[in-house]
């Protein structure tokens, strides 16, 4: 069903703020770094940094990801995506509870 979907996108956002946390706990931080910190493949780190990256949140240094200056606009939007989304699947629930 159409959940399966969402369920994997889910884990996969999951993992991205798991990564964008780490990323503003310890940067500047590479690849290999935040791959051991997370128990991550690296392959999956990396992905996660490039779609950070691309949103604009992160931005690579020399010597890792790093914050950039004015990525906070960045964040608060992407805080109140994720409130819609919990209204979203609020609302799912009581649609499925009613089934």
């Amino acid at each position: 069903m159409a959940l399966r979907k969402l369920k994997y996108e889910a884990e996969i956002a999951l993992r991205h703020f798991q990564i964008f946390k780490a990323v503003k706990e310890n940067q500047p931080i590479g690849i290999f770094k935040l791959s051991e910190v997370l128990n991550m493949p690296k392959h999956k780190v990396r992905y996660s940094l490039r779609v950070l990256e691309h949103s604009g949140v992160i931005e690579p240094s020399q010597h890792g990801a790093i914050i950039p200056e004015g990525a906070e606009e960045k964040i608060e939007k992407m805080k109140k995506d994720l409130e819609e989304i919990k209204s979203y699947i609020k609302e799912i629930q009581k649609i499925a509870e009613s089934l």
